[in-house]
């Protein structure tokens, strides 16, 4: 347990934010589970939908530093890859 003030606070903030990362992140996941479900099921539509969704998500969260920039353009650009094949087939 820190005894100074400002490490105390530190703690605190820091407990704060590594909450919030954790809940940004689990939305990530959850996201990235249901575009890659939709585009299993050839729901091209549904998938775009979601696609939507989780590229801002994952652009919100390299802007906040939750996550590098570079994890973010490529896991979108893995899922888009992926869901452009199902919708040139429709």
């Amino acid at each position: 347990m820190p005894n100074k003030k400002s490490a105390i606070k530190r703690l605190r903030q820091d407990k704060k934010k590594h909450d919030r990362n954790k809940a940004i992140l689990s939305e990530i996941r959850t996201f990235a589970k249901k575009a890659k479900a939709a585009i299993a099921d050839k729901d091209a539509v549904g998938a775009d939908d979601t696609l939507k969704t989780l590229e801002s998500k994952l652009t919100r969260a390299a802007r906040k530093d939750i996550i590098k920039k570079n994890t973010a353009s490529r896991k979108v650009s893995r899922l888009r890859s992926q869901w452009s094949k199902i919708e040139t087939q429709a």
